[in-house]
């Protein structure tokens, strides 16, 4: 197989969560080493739909999930659970990406290649953290938000480059040092290492976002601040709500009148 666009298709339906994070390993590896391409002559994308997934986790409203405290075994797990199903997610995130929207430059594809092979790597940290807490992944109930945001903005690469990484993902840099804050109060450094390497990587993804979004509003001729604001009354409803990381989104490419007007959103 030479089509980057088959081989991330692949990775997409891969439901066991092994086999996903071994073909994107294999993927991402293929692409450096110059055996996979995107191919003009591969077939359209086929509409949106779910990614392969395993029976577990059950998936709820976000209202129905359970709210443990840190200060139990249980609570520390329930929340590494948490965030290992945001980068289960993450992973298919980034290959539909890479498969869906076509005619992008090479760096495009592989930006987003290797953000489905960090993704991969922070699952699978999180789940060996999960194995030492006396859990495996699809232990707790879990929500389907970040994909219900890839679907609706599957007609667009614009939107997807806005609203994915530059807002869903950028609320992990929010919220992270937060979360490593209160871990390191309950003794946990063995998370908060694993934060820290995704806070730190993440900020790369989210760069990636700023990156290829401006792309698409320079090629489209709109202006990207007025843009994404008005992506953000479109889609999210007013819903984003702070406190921001500012430092983070400054080095994730948002601009100081961005960040002036995040600030107002209260």
């Amino acid at each position: 197989m030479h089509d980057l666009h088959a081989a991330a298709r692949r990775c997409l339906e891969a439901a066991d969560p092994a086999e996903k994070v071994r073909l994107t390993f294999d993927t991402w590896q293929a692409l450096q080493q110059g055996l996979l391409q995107p191919d003009a002559a591969s077939p359209d994308a086929l509409p949106i739909g779910l990614p392969g997934r395993p029976g577990r986790p059950r998936l709820v409203s976000p209202r129905d999930l359970s709210q443990r405290g840190l200060g139990s075994p249980e609570g520390r797990a329930a929340l590494v659970h948490a965030i290992a199903h945001i980068e289960f997610n993450a992973i298919d995130l980034a290959w539909d990406a890479v498969y869906r929207f076509r005619g992008k430059p090479d760096a495009y594809y592989r930006d987003w290649a290797s953000c489905a092979n960090d993704e991969a790597r922070h699952f699978t940290m999180l789940s060996g953290r999960l194995a030492e807490l006396g859990h495996a992944y699809g232990d707790f109930d879990a929500h389907n938000g970040l994909w219900d945001m890839a679907e609706k903005t599957a007609h667009s690469d614009t939107a997807r480059m806005a609203l994915v990484p530059r807002v869903l993902e950028a609320r992990g840099l929010d919220v992270t040092p937060g979360m490593m804050e209160r871990l390191r109060k309950q003794g946990d450094e063995r998370t908060v290492a694993i934060l820290e390497v995704i806070l730190r990587e993440e900020v790369a993804h989210v760069a990636a976002g700023t990156r290829w979004f401006h792309h698409c509003c320079e090629r489209d001729g709109i202006e990207p601040e007025a843009t994404f604001a008005q992506l953000l009354a479109d889609y999210m409803n007013g819903s984003l709500r702070g406190p921001f990381n500012l430092d983070a989104r400054r080095e994730a490419g948002f601009s100081e009148s961005e960040l002036a007007w995040l600030g107002t959103l209260g």
